[in-house]
């Protein structure tokens, strides 16, 4: 099954007044030393600093009260996390997060503070959350591979047309997939001129390789600075979207990702994570081809980054 158009549009007007409609600002120098115009999409400034809540508001807003008031239960490295954390606290349910051993303190401590419940492993972050759901009747919330949130998600495209009625390439990171395959839907439905294009690490590419492949692949290792596009696998329903809608799959390197960290801090002003970063770098470093003067958006998708972090990438 596919989004619609009016899946998306349905979300859009479920969560107005829950979330941000975020800003898109232009960067002329950058654009001009691509040879376009240049619009970021920054989600980074979205309720929890990423644009999770997006997805998320939409899922629990259309469920059945009784799978709320079990509880809620997912997996997250981190922006997903703060963002179903602060969603629950919202609509009055209790939620529990999986999160790997080794995530971002800051993003463990931001989910705590929303009110979620940690659960760290060093294990399988799917398998201790499938444990967690059976052993205590939760309602899982997936944090991609599910169509209401996918939907969420879809209201960037929305969003960002209306911003950029010109644009004719969107570029925008890709982790599990259900950001890309929201916006692709949103834009191609209505644009199936513009070019949308995802981005990956070169060491976090399961829909690349899926998409190779053609089903969904499940890495046996993953090693990204980008901890936000590092799922170690692409979901059913995301890979489907992706397949249907996306024109474009390219990879980044880390060394790559952490120079459009800099410019988008240097010279855009925005504090990105290197997940958000992704999309830039793909332009910088040539991966992408637009047409000279054309438009071009770059969804920076979120701004989570520790200072620890941060100080070690600049």
């Amino acid at each position: 099954m596919l989004l619609g158009l009016e899946d998306i549009q349905l979300a859009q007007a479920r969560i107005s007044g829950r979330v941000h409609v975020t800003p898109v600002m232009s960067s002329t120098t950058v654009g001009d030393e691509l040879g376009v115009r240049l619009h970021l999409k920054a989600e980074l400034f979205q309720k929890t600093g990423s644009f999770k809540p997006r997805g998320v508001f939409n899922k629990l807003l259309s469920m059945d009260p009784v799978g709320l008031s079990r509880g809620l239960v997912s997996l997250s490295a981190g922006n997903h996390a703060a963002a179903l954390a602060y969603g629950a606290a919202a609509v009055g349910a209790a939620a529990t997060i999986v999160m790997p051993a080794s995530a971002m303190p800051s993003k463990v401590a931001a989910t705590r503070r929303y009110g979620g419940e940690v659960v760290q492993t060093e294990g399988s972050l799917l398998d201790t959350c499938l444990a967690l759901q059976r052993e205590r009747n939760l309602t899982l919330v997936h944090p991609f591979d599910d169509l209401a949130v996918m939907a969420g998600q879809g209201t960037v495209g929305l969003e960002l047309l209306g911003q950029v009625p010109d644009a004719g390439m969107v570029v925008v990171p890709v982790g599990g997939g259900g950001l890309i395959a929201g916006i692709a839907a949103a834009v191609k439905l209505q644009y199936p001129a513009v070019r949308l294009v995802g981005v990956e690490p070169q060491g976090a590419d399961a829909m690349s390789q899926s998409l190779e492949r053609g089903a969904p692949a499940h890495l046996e290792q993953v090693e990204t600075i980008a901890d936000g596009l590092a799922p170690p696998f692409a979901g059913e329903h995301t890979f489907r979207h992706v397949q249907r809608f996306v024109d474009e799959i390219v990879r980044v390197t880390d060394a790559e990702i952490i120079d459009a960290v800099r410019v988008l801090i240097q010279r855009c002003k925005l504090g990105a994570e290197p997940a958000g970063a992704a999309g830039l770098a793909a332009l910088l470093a040539g991966k992408l081809s637009p047409s000279p003067g054309s438009t071009v958006v770059c969804v920076i998708s979120g701004g989570n980054v520790g200072l620890d972090v941060l100080k070690h990438l600049l």
